[in-house]
């Protein structure tokens, strides 16, 4: 199994940007995707972007364009870039991983866009 811990949150203006990161330990070289979900108060948690372990990036409407997802395989790291954020992008965002099959997930990391 897999351990997932975020970093990176914090508060930033309109038009700023964060760049997260998501440090996996155990055994990393049995997780496929890495992705990143966000959960603003009051709402459900929602797909940001996932990295499959073999290139792939998807990535939800909300972020396409100005969100950038990357993984480090060999050494179990993702991250997330966020550029031009807004304050509807204000959320806890969470590090996920599939492994073999089984969701993991870190505790989150609070990204406020505020003025």
């Amino acid at each position: 199994q897999v351990q997932l811990g975020e970093s990176g949150g914090g508060l930033v203006q309109p038009g700023g940007s964060l760049r997260l990161s998501c440090a996996a330990s155990g055994s990393i070289f049995g997780i496929n995707d890495m992705g990143w979900y966000r959960q603003a108060p009051g709402k459900e948690r929602e797909l940001v972007a996932v990295a499959t372990r073999g290139g792939s990036r998807n990535y939800a409407d909300s972020g396409k364009g100005r969100f950038t997802i990357s993984r480090d395989n060999a050494n179990g790291k993702g991250y997330l870039q966020m550029n031009s954020l807004q304050p509807a992008d204000t959320a806890v965002y969470y590090c996920n991983a599939t492994w073999y099959g089984v969701n993991y997930w870190g505790k989150g990391t609070l990204v406020t866009v505020s003025s």
